[in-house]
C-alpha cells in the first residue's frame, strides 16, 4: 500500500491500460501496520512543493486563503497531511469563466518516426517541456502499438509562462531520447477557471493521534473463521493469495461486510485486526 500523494507540478499522466494486468483476478493481500502506515491509508501527503502544500499551509497561518484555477484540487480528498500535521480542508467556489486546457499525447513507439513538423533532442527542450514529459519519455519503456500511449496533462498557457514548444502550437512531432523516437501530438478542451477561497481544519497534530482517529472509523476484528478461511488469511499475510476458491470468497465476503478505506464492486482496501495484529488489507474478486 502507498501513500497517495500530490505532484509537485499539479499535472496528472492519464496511460492508456495494457493488456494483462499481471495476476488472476482473485488478490487477498495483508500487509502488517503501523501508525505510519495507517495514517497513509487514511490521508494525502501535500509535498513541500506542492500546490496543495502551498494553500493549505497559507490556509493554516491566515485563516483562510484563495486560488484561481481551472479545477478544484481538493474535490475528493477527505484528509490532507502538510509534515506530521493533518488536516480537513474545505473550497468554495466563488466565480468562474472558460479557459483552454491542453494535454500533449505522447506514442512511445510509433509505426513512423519520421518528423512532419519538427523533432528536437530531449535535452533541448524547455524545462516546463522536459519536466512533463520526464516520466514517460525518460522512465517508460515503449509498449508497441499505432496509438498515443500517454496524455500529460499541461494545463493553461499561462500555466505554462508561454515556454512550452507544444502548447498553444506543437512546434515538433517528433522527440528523440537515446536514440528512441516519439511522436507527440497535442489536445485542448475548454474548462471552468475559478477562484475558490479554502479554509482548513486540523484534526491531528501528529501521525499516532490521525493513526488512532483511523483506527476509531476503519478498524475491525477478523475473527470466527474456519480452517481453511484462516489457511486464506495467514497465506495473505505471508505471501499473496490468489486463488479464486470457496474460502477466499467467504473472506471476502466477512471482509465487504465492512466499510473500508476505498471498496467498489470490484476490489477494496480495509484495516484489519487478525489475532491481535493490525493488516492493511487490499482484495480483488
Amino acid at each position: 500500500m502507498r501513500r497517495r500523494q500530490f505532484l509537485a507540478t499539479g499535472t496528472a499522466l492519464l496511460a492508456v491500460p495494457l493488456a494483462g494486468c499481471g495476476h488472476p483476478p482473485a488478490v487477498l493481500d495483508m500487509d502488517d501496520a503501523t501508525d505510519e502506515d495507517i495514517a497513509d491509508e487514511g490521508s494525502t501527503l501535500a509535498r513541500p512543493d506542492s500546490e496543495e502544500y502551498d494553500i493549505v499551509t497559507s490556509a493554516s497561518e491566515n485563516g483562510t486563503t484563495t486560488r484561481r484555477g481551472w479545477r478544484d484540487l481538493f474535490d475528493r480528498i477527505d484528509t490532507v497531511r502538510v509534515n506530521e500535521t493533518f488536516y480537513e480542508v474545505s473550497g468554495t467556489r466563488l466565480e468562474s469563466s472558460e479557459v483552454t486546457v491542453y494535454e500533449v499525447l505522447v506514442d512511445v513507439d510509433p509505426e513512423s518516426t519520421t518528423a512532419t513538423v519538427g523533432e528536437i533532442a530531449y535535452a533541448d527542450l524547455p524545462a516546463v517541456d522536459r519536466e512533463r514529459l520526464k516520466s514517460v519519455i525518460t522512465e517508460r519503456s515503449p509498449d508497441g502499438g499505432d496509438r498515443y500511449d500517454v496524455g500529460v496533462g499541461y494545463g493553461t498557457v499561462e500555466e505554462l509562462g508561454g515556454e512550452s514548444v507544444f502548447v498553444p502550437e506543437r512546434q515538433y512531432d517528433v522527440v528523440v531520447y537515446e536514440g528512441r523516437r516519439y511522436r507527440i501530438a497535442v489536445d485542448s478542451r475548454t474548462a471552468a477557471e475559478a477562484t475558490y477561497r479554502y479554509e482548513v481544519t486540523e484534526v491531528a497534530p501528529d501521525v499516532e493521534t490521525f493513526a488512532d482517529q483511523v483506527r476509531d472509523r476503519y478498524l475491525f476484528a477478523l475473527t470466527g473463521l474456519s480452517e481453511a478461511e484462516r489457511a486464506v488469511v495467514e497465506e495473505a499475510i505471508d505471501e499473496t493469495y490468489y486463488e479464486d476458491d470457496e474460502p477466499f470468497r467467504a473472506v471476502v465476503d466477512r471482509l465487504r461486510e465492512h466499510g473500508g478505506f476505498e471498496v467498489t464492486d470490484g476490489y477494496g482496501r480495509w484495516l484489519v485486526e487478525y489475532e491481535g495484529e493490525e493488516y492493511v488489507t487490499y482484495a480483488e474478486w
